[in-house]
């Protein structure tokens, strides 16, 4: 308790945090340093502790703040040392990027560890899956519904789990996973430890965190505002002037590498169609494409051989890619919620980011929602030429000093207890030491 009291000092004071104070193993200490993480962030420090105790976790964070790392590194110092030869984590995530991303920093950290690790979605065969299951990996990072199909074919047991981790936790409700998760519960053991990880919780769907969560350490980091080191606004544009208003922000100086977002994936893969016609280096990202495809655009988006990706809310959480100067919203997302998921894509690991909103007439609800939903207006741009543009009234009345500001190049740079019911559990290390 005295540890934690004193992290939490620590982040009031915003004295930084290494990550040798957590007392991790020390081939996960390794990992930490090789993967370039120095000090640990706001909801690392504020979960840690707590995860190592075996307390079960709420954790709400924007995304881009670390929170791969707060439910990743507990799992591995329990897990470093010694070979359990059966699952003993399970994380689920809503989308197959997001699955191949957590995955991804585990093997990071984890690299000068024996522990082994299987990821699991659909869209492609099983049969490569279900061969590495048969290793009988420590961690398994999957999708619900392949998860689900894998265990009612006997082909994945679950009964040995000790921590269950929900990552995303309001997307997979939202995406309708609700059933298949509670399907996947009946098959895990009842003492258990459960980490819930998201970047908003709206209140509709609070309860359904209360039935899988027993006791939780409760962490709200600026719960649904957008990051603070996303510098973003929206537009006024008619429909019919979308693209060249696209093109204005993709020429300007400072927009080195963007994500582009629509609402349909016919508009996604038609519109990265038109912007590669016109000598631009655009990829798509959208549902109806296999995996192989989606795979090869992250992998040239990543590695710059695309400078924009154009993509459907398949992208909106669990694309980290580091550098992305702009996200352009070419389409209002459906919810207010997805705002923060999209604008999230940029201003991460410590870094500015721009992102823009085109906002037409029929766009007026969900303007209406989303500031009511961040708890703030969003600036207004005035861009020379697109003044006598579609004008939708705000929620609130604005100052024209906030409201009419003119959008110019920008840039800057940043930097990066026991479970209820089990009071004599202790650290969880303990129980396999």
């Amino acid at each position: 308790m005295r540890q934690k009291i004193e992290f939490m000092k620590s982040i009031e004071n915003h004295e930084p945090v290494t990550f040798d104070r957590f007392d991790l193993h020390s081939a996960l200490l390794r990992g930490v340093d090789a993967a370039g993480f120095e000090t640990a962030r706001p909801i690392q420090v504020a979960t840690i502790p707590a995860a190592l105790e075996g307390q079960d976790i709420l954790g709400l964070a924007q995304t881009g703040t670390g929170k791969t790392a707060a439910f990743a590194l507990p799992l591995l110092d329990e897990l470093t040392g010694h070979r359990h030869k059966a699952t003993r984590a399970l994380i689920l995530a809503p989308t197959r990027e997001l699955a191949t991303q957590i995955a991804a920093e585990i093997s990071l950290l984890s690299r000068f560890t024996k522990v082994k690790l299987a990821i699991i979605f659909g869209g492609v065969p099983q049969h490569k899956q279900v061969s590495i299951l048969r290793s009988r990996p420590e961690i398994v990072v999957g999708c619900p519904g392949r998860v689900l199909d894998l265990v009612e074919q006997g082909l994945l047991r679950l009964d040995q789990v000790e921590t269950l981790v929900l990552d995303e936790a309001d997307h997979m409700f939202d995406m309708g996973f609700l059933p298949t998760i509670r399907r996947i519960l009946r098959a895990l053991p009842s003492d258990r430890q459960n980490l819930m990880f998201s970047a908003t919780m709206p209140k509709e769907i609070r309860h359904l965190a209360d039935d899988i969560l027993r006791d939780p350490h409760v962490v709200e980091l600026n719960d649904s505002a957008p990051a603070a080191l996303v510098d973003h606004g929206l537009v006024h544009v008619v429909e019919r002037r979308k693209r060249e208003l696209l093109d204005h922000f993709l020429d300007l100086e400072d927009c080195k590498t963007a994500i582009v977002f629509t609402r349909t994936k016919h508009r996604a893969r038609r519109l990265a169609e038109q912007l590669s016609k016109a000598g631009r280096r655009a990829v798509a990202l959208q549902g109806n494409m296999s995996q192989s495809q989606r795979d090869r655009a992250m992998a040239g988006f990543r590695s710059r051989r695309f400078d924009i990706l154009v993509a459907t809310d398949v992208a909106a959480r669990g694309i980290d890619v580091s550098g992305v100067t702009h996200v352009l919203n070419f389409d209002v997302p459906t919810t207010p919620e997805a705002y923060t998921h999209r604008i999230g894509r940029t201003g991460r690991s410590e870094q500015s980011g721009i992102a823009c909103t085109f906002v037409t007439r029929e766009d007026h609800a969900w303007l209406r929602a989303t500031e009511k939903m961040i708890g703030s207006a969003i600036r207004r741009e005035k861009i020379a030429g697109f003044e006598s543009d579609v004008q939708v009234e705000a929620s609130e009345p604005h100052s024209k000093s906030r409201s009419q500001r003119t959008y110019r190049s920008r840039s800057r740079s940043g930097s990066q207890g026991s479970r209820r019911g089990q009071p004599s559990r202790g650290r969880r290390r303990s129980r396999s030491a």
